[in-house]
């Protein structure tokens, strides 16, 4: 049993590169719908890239997403001049 434990102990991740690499697969998903147009997702994205959230922080590309959103959803105008949080 202790030879199966300790198994066990070596092959366990750490909570948090389990959580890291949920949050970079989820922002894969959303770009790839954002790309195929959801409206939703490219707003996402665009809240994605400004915070770092799942990749690497960009505010240009942040503001990319949401101006693109926006041209297509009067709801979120002018978002991409506003920072989320």
């Amino acid at each position: 049993m202790e030879i199966s434990g300790a198994t066990e102990a070596l092959n366990r991740v750490p909570l948090s590169e389990v959580v890291s690499d949920c949050v970079k697969r989820w922002f894969k998903d959303t770009l790839k719908e954002a790309k195929a147009g959801d409206i939703n997702m490219q707003v996402l994205v665009g809240q994605m890239y400004y915070s770092g959230y799942g990749v690497p922080r960009d505010a240009q590309k942040g503001r990319i997403w949401m101006t693109k959103a926006s041209r297509s959803r009067s709801s979120v105008w002018k978002v991409s001049d506003k920072h989320p949080g």
